[in-house]
């Protein structure tokens, strides 16, 4: 049976195995996570593997002190498809997610504009890490795990880690990582190559915070014609603190790329003078200041195909960048990817919608 062998510094979540059709999903992002959470729920037997210390991707949670914490990676996610809604109403109710009743403008050349036809924006209570942790409550998830190489043998799959260590045998894998990683992995496999195609572009966030609370009337922005392209008042959304007035900064793509090998200091510093331009008001020395790179943030395939699937090998490949990117599409192509396989492996019934 697939097993997880865990090094002293990995920090594995496990569950008793159900003996169904084994599968590999590397990558414990919202699309992996899905995936995996929906392939269980069917029978399958389910291992995840994931490089960093926890699941969710950049639906990510920094928490600095007792009570101060930024959601330095997707700021909200938007709900628009049935299947995701209905996930979201149960999250709702037993209190994982709630609406952000933000007030949101846009800011360009100094003009603060309310933006009209806003989308309903939602949450991680307390933070956007409570996504990934209940997507990933009862899943075997192996932790700092990074896996670097395929192999296929006979009918099956194992994997190999940086350590040098095989996983295995699966009879399917599922990767999920980012476009480029995912292009890295695949190998010589004509997904590779698609995957390779999909530019990805960084982003640099910038997680402040201050004692007194910076005066302005909104609490996300959308900048323009700057070297940042979103600003938030992370202290504003629901089951987050008050003080200190923490606030979270993203750079433009644009910039973020120019800027890609720049130290985190000076980048805090250069986004923090645009943030003051951008508010217009005058701003006191941040009682905390930090930066945080996202190399691989927004990417997307036009085609939106969201999953591609090598029925003869069992070789999935799912992610935002084959969805339109952002968390809607994570959940939509990680969904996806289950239904395909369980439409495709015997008695197994197509998934159905279960928060």
């Amino acid at each position: 049976m697939p097993s997880c062998e865990l090094d002293s510094t990995s920090k594995p979540v496990l569950v008793p195995q159900k003996g169904g059709e084994s599968v590999a999903v590397i990558g414990a992002g919202i699309s992996g996570l899905i995936a995996a959470r929906t392939l269980q729920d069917h029978g399958f037997d389910i291992t995840v593997f994931e490089k960093s210390r926890g699941p969710g991707g950049r639906a990510a949670t920094r928490r600095i002190a007792s009570g101060i914490t930024f959601d330095h990676g997707a700021q909200y996610f938007t709900a628009r498809d049935p299947q995701l809604i209905s996930y979201v109403e149960s999250w709702s109710a037993r209190g994982i997610v709630a609406e952000w009743y933000g007030q949101f403008v846009e800011i360009q050349g100094g003009e603060v504009r309310t933006k009209s036809n806003q989308p309903r924006r939602f949450v991680g209570v307390p933070g956007m890490a409570s996504v990934g942790r209940e997507l990933a409550s009862n899943l075997r998830i192996c932790l700092e795990k990074r896996i670097l190489r395929l192999t296929r043998s006979g009918d099956s799959w194992e994997l190999i880690d940086a350590a040098g260590h095989e996983h295995g045998p699966f009879h399917q894998v599922l990767v999920t990582l980012p476009a480029p990683q995912s292009a890295e992995l695949l190998g010589t496999h004509p997904f590779a190559a698609e995957a390779q195609s999909i530019p990805m572009t960084p982003c640099w966030a910038v997680m402040a915070a201050w004692e007194r609370r910076i005066e302005v009337d909104w609490d996300g922005a959308f900048v323009q014609d700057s070297a940042l392209a979103w600003i938030a008042r992370n202290s504003s959304k629901p089951g987050r603190g008050s003080e200190p007035d923490c606030w979270v900064l993203h750079a433009s793509p644009e910039w973020s790329a120019t800027h890609l090998e720049t130290t985190p200091d000076d980048v805090a510093g250069v986004l923090l003078q645009a943030f003051a331009q951008a508010v217009g008001v005058p701003l006191p020395p941040a009682s905390f200041l930090a930066a945080h790179r996202w190399r691989y943030s927004l990417g997307s395939d036009p085609s939106e195909r969201k999953v591609l699937y090598d029925r003869e090998t069992g070789l999935l490949v799912c992610g935002d960048w084959l969805a339109g990117g952002r968390i809607e599409g994570a959940f939509l192509s990680g969904l996806r990817a289950a239904e395909l396989l369980c439409e495709y492996s015997g008695s197994l019934s197509k998934p159905t919608k279960l928060p």
